[in-house]
């Protein structure tokens, strides 16, 4: 990337082993801008390109102040422009903007895709080179193009809902967006590699990836098993198909713990840490007799983790060397030691609501180090320093603003504010 000012208003903590690239994210919700942020967290300098409505996720969910938290929690390490696509003038600016830019991610559907001027064919006009990475829900082509989609309806297409939930209850989905969160790490690795064949050839290329591809290939060992081996994999709740015990166990305090034993080792390491002689007897003898018996199983292993509290057992069974796990709650596993020891939980200072923790970065380079450097943007809040850079001047910016091609944060709450007034009015003139 030739443009010298890419990380220009960034607070460099570490430059990250992605300095000097420029990405725009002219995605939302999820999966398209999580993309975005794991490049931004790697040193990528990454611009959220919004409408004057802003990302769906501004919209969605608890408030913190003016803020929301989806927006708050996914967004980090970006630059924030607010431009009008729709109309054509706004079009001609950002593609000065597109010009400095190496990466492009989008998951707007067709036919506003095009409208926007947003597809690869009229983007790679602008920027020949460019890397250019469409998220769908399942594919740009085929039965289903141009169909909504999100997390929930990929679990359902790919099989997912029916492996998880008990046995004999209904099908339940997974409750974090995780196909989403799958998906964004695809658009981040897809990235990388296009990168890679452009410092080879030049060449830049179109990329597109989607939900329903995602979760299949995810699903390798259920999808597999019936594709290599003809066999159905079906509902197991908590317990494993293939070895017992393997569960939720309760204590004595009321909480509970994971407990799963995936060798015959295992066991007999839970037997030894719990005191028993289980896995002498003709029941439990072996994985076969176990999985066979696995009611009395879980039955005998709850009646005695229920003699012990929490954090008593856990720590007993893992002086013992049996795989073990609390189940902690929201407010516990932000304070898990082994959580904070690997920085997932971050600290960074948002320009009005103050402190705010994020989640951290997964990947760690013991070298080139990627880091949170940026509190998640305000709407609009960069658009003037932006437009400076690719080089305008401050009364074009104001004349921009003037038409309404563009809109800094102080112009979208001043929108706001008077929508707010008019609401008020017409509420009055209604009584």
């Amino acid at each position: 990337m030739t443009n010298e000012s890419a990380a220009k208003g960034a607070d460099m903590k570490s430059a990250g082993p992605l300095a000097g690239l420029r990405v725009l994210d002219v995605a939302t919700m999820l999966a398209g801008p999580y993309g975005a942020t794991l490049l931004g967290d790697l040193g990528a300098d990454v611009i959220k390109v919004e409408s004057h409505y802003g990302d769906e996720s501004r919209h969605l969910g608890p408030r913190r102040g003016t803020e929301r938290s989806p927006f708050l929690s996914l967004n980090r390490n970006k630059r924030d422009i607010v431009v009008d696509l729709q109309q054509e003038k706004a079009q001609e600016v950002f593609a000065r903007v597109v010009k400095t830019a190496d990466i492009l991610i989008i998951n707007i559907r067709e036919p506003a895709m095009t409208k926007l001027g947003l597809n690869y064919e009229q983007v790679k006009a602008i920027k020949p080179d460019i890397i250019w990475v469409g998220v769908t829900a399942f594919g740009p082509d085929g039965p289903y193009a141009g169909r909504p989609g999100i997390d929930f309806l990929a679990q359902g297409y790919a099989g997912l809902l029916t492996l998880n939930g008990d046995p004999e209850g209904p099908p339940v989905r997974i409750g974090l967006p995780a196909i989403d969160v799958m998906t964004s790490m695809l658009v981040c690795t897809s990235a990388l590699a296009a990168l890679r064949v452009r410092d080879e050839t030049g060449e830049g290329q179109r990329i597109e990836i989607s939900l329903l591809d995602a979760l299949m290939h995810a699903q390798a060992s259920s999808i597999g098993s019936y594709l290599t081996a003809d066999f159905v994999t079906p509902r197991t709740g908590n317990r494993s198909l293939y070895f017992a015990p393997s569960g939720i166990y309760p204590t004595k305090d009321g909480k509970s713990v994971v407990i799963t034993t995936p060798a015959e080792k295992f066991f007999g390491k839970l037997c030894r840490a719990l005191d028993t002689g289980w896995d002498k007897e003709e029941r439990f003898i072996n994985i076969d007799a176990r999985l066979a018996n696995e009611d009395e199983l879980d039955a005998v292993i709850a009646a005695r983790t229920s003699q012990l509290n929490r954090d008593e057992l856990v720590e007993m069974l893992i002086e013992a060397d049996v795989l073990t796990a609390p189940i902690n709650e929201v407010e516990e596993v932000v304070k898990d030691p082994q959580i904070l020891h690997n920085n997932m939980i971050v600290t960074t200072k948002h320009p009005t609501l103050g402190d705010v923790d994020v989640t951290g970065v997964p990947i760690r380079f013991y070298n080139t180090p990627g880091s949170v450097r940026m509190a998640p943007p305000l709407q609009g809040q960069d658009t003037e320093s932006l437009l400076v850079e690719v080089g305008y001047s401050a009364e074009e910016v104001a004349q921009l603003r003037e038409e309404n091609l563009v809109a800094t944060f102080d112009d979208i709450q001043q929108a706001k504010e008077e929508r707010r007034k008019r609401k008020a009015a017409a509420q009055k003139q209604k009584s």
